[in-house]
C-alpha cells in the first residue's frame, strides 16, 4: 500500500456508500477511490494524475458520478455517525467562521503611501470595535452558523464564533 491510499480498515468502511455502474465491468471502486484522493490531496489537474490509477477520464467520469449522486455528502454523515457511535466526537468546544477575503490580483504589490496607511489602519481600529462589542455588518457572519443544523441542534457547552454569532450558542448536526 502508497502513502496515503486507504488502509482495510477505512476501505471497510467506505466501500459500503460506493455505487456500482448499472451495466459493464465491476470496477476497481478502490483504486478510483484512492486515485480520487490522490488527484485532491495533490492538488493536480486530472489529466496528471498518476498511470498506476488507470485513465484520467475513467477516475475523472467516476468521481463526477459519485459527486452528482450526494455520495460524499452521504459518505461524510456516516463517517460523522460512525465517530460518534465509537465516542470519537467531542462537541465541548465548536468552533464557526464564515470569513472570507478575495484580493484583487495586483494587490500581491501593492505600494501604500502613508495617507492610506493611516486610512486602512483606521478601518481595522473601527472593525476590531464592531467585534469587541459582538456586533457585525456582515449578513453571512450573523447567520453563519444555522446553515449548520439541517436534522436539529446539538448544543456545546462553548463556543467559539467570529464577529455576529458572539454570544450566541450554535446548533451543530449530530449524525447518529
Amino acid at each position: 500500500m502508497a502513502r496515503g491510499e486507504l488502509t482495510d480498515e477505512e476501505w471497510s468502511l467506505i466501500e459500503p456508500h460506493l455505487p456500482l455502474g448499472e451495466r459493464g465491468p465491476i470496477p476497481d471502486l478502490r483504486l478510483q477511490f484512492n486515485a480520487v484522493m490522490w488527484r485532491f490531496r495533490a492538488g493536480s489537474p486530472w489529466r496528471d494524475l498518476p498511470a498506476e490509477y488507470g485513465p484520467w477520464s475513467t477516475v475523472y467520469d467516476r468521481f463526477r458520478s459519485w459527486a452528482m449522486a450526494g455520495v460524499f455528502e452521504q459518505l461524510m454523515q456516516a463517517m460523522i455517525a460512525e465517530a460518534v457511535a465509537r465516542g470519537q466526537v467531542d462537541l465541548d468546544l465548536v468552533s464557526v467562521d464564515s470569513a472570507t477575503a478575495r484580493a484583487h490580483h495586483h494587490a500581491a504589490g501593492m505600494v501604500v503611501n502613508g495617507e492610506l496607511a493611516r486610512a486602512l489602519n483606521e478601518a481595522v481600529e473601527q472593525e476590531r470595535g464592531l467585534r469587541q462589542r459582538g456586533k457585525s455588518h456582515k449578513r453571512e457572519d450573523r447567520h453563519a452558523g444555522f446553515a449548520l443544523q439541517p436534522h436539529g441542534p446539538v448544543w456545546s457547552r462553548d463556543h467559539v464564533a467570529g464577529k455576529g454569532l458572539d454570544g450566541m450558542m450554535i446548533g451543530l448536526v449530530a449524525c447518529s
